[in-house]
């Protein structure tokens, strides 16, 4: 696990992939586990990214109301401009009236977390955000952080669920 600080994005940029391990992702939940203050009446992870860090919190915080929410972005349409489509997203019925914690692997520009945080907030939801990593720099929105995060990053991180995939397009890289 990685604190970056001090370089401009385009530095990033040339810089290789950090490749994380089990024991990397292991150490991210450990310290994230000690900053959640309040209890939560459920979990929503954010697909795909936050099913595995969403289900190891499940786990250890003993949260059984597992949720789940896919967010899509055309690529059609320039990224920042992309209006979102929910694929899956849970009924109000499980969600109003509820402290929900919401859970991906990467806050990056905050795009995806910044729409389901205003559908939960639609309906009634109160929600806590978390994260494994937090990419401050590529915040789309300053008034919006993740509320809890394992480390802050500005390299392109590479997940051991994802580590035979290529850059969060789905496709597999060769193998040698």
């Amino acid at each position: 696990m990685i604190l970056e600080t001090g370089h401009s994005p385009k530095e990033s940029m040339e810089r290789p992939p950090e490749i994380l391990s089990w024991h990397d992702v292991d150490k991210l939940i450990d310290h994230l586990l000690p900053q959640f203050e309040e209890e939560f009446d459920g979990l929503l992870m954010i697909t795909r990214g936050g099913l595995i860090p969403g289900g190891i919190l499940c786990e250890a915080m003993g949260i059984t109301h597992v949720l789940t929410a896919a967010v899509y972005f055309p690529d059609e349409v320039n990224r920042k401009l992309a209006w979102p489509m929910f694929l899956q997203f849970p009924p109000d019925t499980l969600l109003t009236d509820r402290r929900i914690l919401v859970v991906d692997d990467i806050w990056a520009n905050g795009r995806a977390i910044a729409v389901v945080q205003g559908r939960l907030a639609a309906v009634g939801c109160q929600c806590k955000t978390a994260v494994l990593h937090y990419r401050l720099r590529a915040n789309m929105f300053p008034s919006l952080s993740p509320d809890y995060y394992g480390a802050i990053t500005d390299r392109y991180i590479v997940y051991p669920w994802e580590s035979s995939v290529g850059p969060r397009t789905g496709r597999a890289l060769p193998m040698i």
